[in-house]
């Protein structure tokens, strides 16, 4: 069995219900969320994107609230501070860190646990306003998660809103994120993983070096940012970058379960927003943008409002492939790894983007790097435009033109605002056996309009992040196309991108009346999982 989820994003929501195997599935005339009479204009308000707006966020922000006032008013009494049962990196540290099938030359050694108040001095979960340029990936390849952070960071307010409530004397933090179509809310500790021992784990040799002074090497070796083992932010004392990729770990299970994944799939986890893969020139791949004058305007000048972007190189054709991935750099470009972009905008009739790697090091050094032949005489006046300083900091500006030409992929994410309504049913199919010839009709249902309207349509399946080590022997893809009810010809098809991608998307103009979508499913087995 398989399980799809359908979503449609628009001004007037329809709900969907299922109906008998087989038949298309109707989807019902009333509304879950109705502006009865009122006219939504096409064009939301880019100030105003954010958080997806269901009927659950409310209740999940809500109880995310509540659930962190209970565990406070519990330290209180008890004068502890909160140790999180369900995520205990110190008692249960295999768990925490590790999945079920974790290979043994893919395991994590941290060398200790510590708490926020013992590695900080004057810890603060914000210092300022959150930015892109706060996160620093660690030992963790979650590089495809701190990017799609980094571009969600440029949306002001963004992050603030994923963090619900804290009480930072009791060590206890709550954040919401999109699971399965629904906000969901993860409540953690202070506890984070770290890099350096503690004193009594030293050689002789090595309490030497600090005189036999435990304080002395306290401070010294076990304070700040740098003793982190996974992520921290730039600036020391701020805390928020490794307590949210902690609780983005709770919330599949392991740190384990974080290490490797597509960047389009996590600014949907943070946001509810929708992705869209884009394939570029670089590397022989074909170019998905038809009009890339119009891909500027329409989409990439909208970067920091109501769209975020991300880019990654595929790893290099005709490269051994025993070689690993991010050893392999195109102008410092590095592939198989993902990039956040924090800005778009046109100085003196020149398009420029500014690009960040979670590394925060390592930058491109192709035309328009740091300190290269490009920046001379009027355009070192263009950095202060770009809000850009020289520096290894893995902060970089590239023209455009040269951005289509390097990267091969361009993730691209439509964050919505409260004018857009969501309707979304969970199908149980049954496909057909495999193997079979592909085609469309797998499985359909039908949904009603009462007027035009722009939409975006989405076909998902579970995240099986969470349960990947006992998810199967198969793989899952999947495509559909939209049929207006009583026409021959196909109304919308999805835009296919990548193969065994979490979710399948269209959007575009719909007129009122009766659609009929169908779906196209293909499998893929998963030979290493056979004995």
């Amino acid at each position: 069995m398989f399980n799809a989820l359908t979503s449609t994003f628009l001004r007037k929501t329809i709900p969907t219900q299922p109906t008998e195997p087989g038949r298309p599935t109707p989807l019902p005339q009333n509304s879950l969320l109705r502006y009865p009479g009122q006219q939504l204009p096409q064009q939301q308000h880019l100030d105003k994107a954010g958080l997806l707006v269901t009927q659950e966020l409310s209740k999940a922000i809500d109880r995310c609230k509540a659930k962190v006032r209970r565990i406070v008013k519990d330290c209180k009494r008890r004068n502890c501070r909160f140790r999180d049962i369900e995520f205990d990196l110190e008692e249960d540290r295999e768990r925490c860190l590790h999945g079920l099938m974790t290979q043994e030359n893919e395991r994590f050694s941290p060398a200790g646990v510590s708490r926020i108040h013992q590695i900080f001095e004057d810890p603060k979960f914000f210092i300022g306003r959150p930015e892109s340029t706060d996160i620093v990936q660690g030992a963790l390849g979650d590089c495809w998660f701190l990017s799609a952070l980094g571009t969600v960071a440029t949306v002001p307010g963004l992050i603030e809103k994923m963090c619900v409530d804290r009480d930072e004397k009791a060590g206890v933090y709550g954040f919401i994120f999109w699971r399965d179509c629904e906000w969901v809310d993860v409540i953690i500790d202070d506890q984070l993983f770290v890099s350096v021992p503690h004193y009594e784990e030293l050689s002789y040799k090595e309490k030497t070096l600090y005189h036999q002074d435990k304080e002395k090497y306290n401070l010294a070796a076990r304070k700040g940012g740098k003793t982190l083992f996974f992520a921290r932010s730039r600036q020391e004392n701020e805390t928020w970058v490794p307590l949210i990729e902690k609780a983005f770990a709770k919330l599949h299970g392991d740190f384990a379960s974080m290490d490797g994944g597509h960047c389009d799939e996590a600014a949907e986890d943070l946001t509810g927003g929708v992705s869209t893969v884009f394939h570029t020139n670089a590397c022989g791949i074909s170019m998905d943008i038809m009009d890339p004058n119009e891909f500027w305007e329409s989409e990439m000048l909208r970067a920091n409002y109501d769209r975020a972007f991300a880019c990654y190189l595929y790893s290099m054709p005709g490269v051994d492939e025993t070689i690993s991935v991010q050893t392999q750099f195109y102008l410092w470009i590095i592939s198989g790894h993902s990039y956040s972009v924090i800005k778009a905008t046109e100085v003196k009739n020149r398009r420029f983007l500014k690009i960040r790697n979670p590394w925060s090091r390592a930058e491109w050094t192709g035309r328009w790097s740091d300190g290269s032949k490009e920046w001379s005489g009027e355009w070192l006046e263009a950095l202060d435009a770009l809000d850009h300083q020289f520096g290894d900091d893995g902060v970089f500006i590239m023209e455009y033109e040269d951005f289509l030409n390097t990267w091969t992929v361009i993730v691209r994410t439509r964050i919505f605002d409260s004018s857009w309504c969501m309707s979304s049913h969970w199908l149980n199919c049954k496909p057909r056996s495999f193997p079979c010839a592909w085609d469309y009709g797998d499985i359909s249902f039908t949904f009603t309009l009462p007027e035009p309207t722009f939409a975006v349509v989405v076909l998902g399946q579970l995240d099986d992040r969470y349960f990947r080590d006992i998810s199967g022997t198969s793989a899952w893809t999947f495509d559909f196309v939209i049929y207006k009810k009583g026409d021959t010809e196909i109304y919308h098809s999805s835009a296919h991108s990548v193969f065994w991608k979490r979710t399948q998307h269209l959007e575009g103009e719909f007129e009122s009346g009766d659609y009929v979508v169908h779906v196209g499913f293909q499998t893929f087995l998963l030979p290493h999982l056979f004995v």
